[in-house]
């Protein structure tokens, strides 16, 4: 803005709006490709936040659909699909566009683009209640609609027949889905749904869990016990998906000691260790039964300084493998009867812990593109691979990361899975659907973290594009074969799949194959 200004003022001109400013770099820099400079690259680009991690992320939302679940804190407006609010920011967005999946992905695509982002790789979120409960006709024809706005954005309307058709073309496009987000119930979780989120193009599931304390789900008529959520987390890794578990503290019942239990319990406890949590902390909302609860006086939500005391513990404990993605869903505080109100939540955690000398080690701190914010010389640490390994699910995972010498920056990791050689009987089911990954080791995730860079392109300060991930790939292929795996399945997202075919991998069903 300074900078705006001074010339500005020397050109005694009108200050230009830095859109204005966007659009007549993107104008330049089409007509002469040589100009492109990384720096003003960055400076004119709005809320960089949301490419940091290396993707840009587009959130859509279903349909109103009947929710199979009876939650009491779930809001059921009649317009929305159950647990949204229409006054969220995605929700508003997909209520003003009928929840048209297409208009949708374009109006993000067009919003990422004029404030400056790549939007080439691309990390599809569809949220709605629970996806596993609406019609698969609907569920095809939906994640078809997005494929279709990706690969005809900026281009003519291209008519495809089919899913199938759609994921072909966009493997190519310029607008790629490199990975796709599905939320669903642990109970809804078969072999057979497992088959029919891999033909989706789905590589991660986030699995509303809320809480391990099988009174507090009774109480709060969830509908499912914690042993569903450790047969739904087995089924998912021994099919290579990546796991987020969705978890909410301030239920009625649970204490701040409780919870902190519960949440120890995820990482604690071998059945569960998920890659990635978001932590919503209950709220009481007009439309929930849980408000019937709390005009009459039988719930009360402890105190938003235990909650922070309580999350501050958590987040000290955190293993390096998982991602805290959220602390606070966006629900806006005008609609919150009862419980924490401040929407900020992370900054005000990472705050207390900063005066208190406390550092959280979950991914999303670490992350390169985060932390050379506060340490620029990050950026040129010399990066060193870590290996962390731990039982989950009934195998072997191995965290392999390139990160600095002192793990405060991750620049690039990988999550290998070695699955049990004698598997439970819903994984049997599903490798006999699938055989292409009977015996398989899994890559189940494979990333380069900073700020995103196109998928022709380099950045000689960026993560992105330097022979990380092929020497991640090579390391988690080294570890299968001595443990004995003839060959290595990857659940690739749609659009990398030409990354891993210049690695000797072919696609075999709907996952990414080599022989090892």
């Amino acid at each position: 803005m300074a900078l705006k200004r001074r010339v500005a003022g020397k050109m005694k001109v009108k200050l230009p709006a830095t859109a204005e400013l966007r659009r007549a770099y993107g104008r330049l820099v089409a007509a002469h490709p040589e100009q492109r400079d990384q720096r003003l690259d960055k400076i004119l680009t709005r809320r960089e936040v949301r490419s940091l991690s290396g993707v840009a992320v587009i959130t859509v939302l279903t349909k109103p659909y009947p929710c199979p679940g009876r939650c009491t804190y779930c809001p059921s407006e009649a317009r929305m699909p159950k647990s949204y609010l229409s006054n969220e920011p995605a929700a508003m967005r997909a209520l003003a566009l009928k929840f048209e999946p297409w208009r949708q992905v374009t109006f993000r695509l067009r919003a990422l683009i004029a404030n400056g982002h790549s939007a080439d790789k691309i990390e599809l979120i569809v949220k709605g209640g629970t996806w596993s409960a609406y019609p698969w006709k609907y569920q095809q024809w939906f994640i078809k609609r997005c494929f279709d706005a990706c690969n005809q954005f900026g281009g003519r309307r291209q008519r495809t027949n089919g899913l199938a058709a759609a994921q072909l073309i966009n493997e190519t496009a310029k607008h790629r889905v490199i990975g796709l987000t599905l939320e669903t119930r642990p109970d809804r979780l078969t072999p057979a749904e497992t088959v029919r989120l891999r033909q989706l193009g789905c590589t991660r599931i986030e699995l509303g869990v809320q809480t391990l304390d099988e009174k507090v789900l009774r109480r709060v008529k969830r509908g499912h016990d914690t042993a569903a959520v450790a047969r739904a987390v087995e089924l998912l890794k021994d099919a290579g998906f990546k796991t987020d578990f969705h978890l909410m503290p301030q239920l009625p019942g649970a204490t701040p000691g409780s919870d902190l239990a519960n949440l120890k319990r995820i990482f604690t406890d071998p059945a569960f260790r998920p890659d990635m949590v978001k932590i919503y902390p209950c709220v009481v909302l007009a439309t929930a039964e849980l408000h019937k609860e709390w005009r009459r006086g039988d719930y009360r939500p402890y105190s938003d300084k235990q909650l922070l005391e309580m999350l501050i513990k958590f987040k000290v404990i955190v293993p390096r493998y998982c991602r805290i993605s959220r602390l606070i869903r966006d629900i806006p505080s005008t609609s919150i009867i009862a419980g924490n109100p401040v929407t900020n939540l992370r900054q005000v955690i990472r705050a207390l812990m900063d005066r208190r000398g406390l550092r959280c080690a979950c991914l999303r701190c670490r992350e390169i593109g985060h932390a050379a914010k506060e340490e620029p010389r990050l950026l040129k640490a010399e990066p060193r691979l870590f290996d962390e390994n731990y039982e989950s699910a009934g195998g072997l995972e191995h965290f392999l990361s390139f990160e600095d010498a002192r793990r405060r920056a991750v620049f690039a990791f990988c999550r290998l899975r070695l699955p049990p050689k004698k598997p439970a009987d819903a994984t049997g089911q599903v490798w006999r659907l699938m055989p292409e990954i009977r015996d398989a080791a899994f890559i189940r995730e494979l990333h380069t973290y900073g700020h995103l860079v196109p998928i022709d392109a380099s950045d000689p300060e960026a993560a992105q594009h330097k022979g990380l991930g092929r020497k991640l790939m090579a390391e988690a292929e080294r570890l299968a074969r001595t443990a004995g795996y003839g060959k290595m399945a990857v659940i690739s997202g749609v659009g990398v799949r030409a990354y891993y075919r210049k690695l000797g991998y072919r696609l075999q069903g709907t996952y990414m194959v080599k022989k090892l």
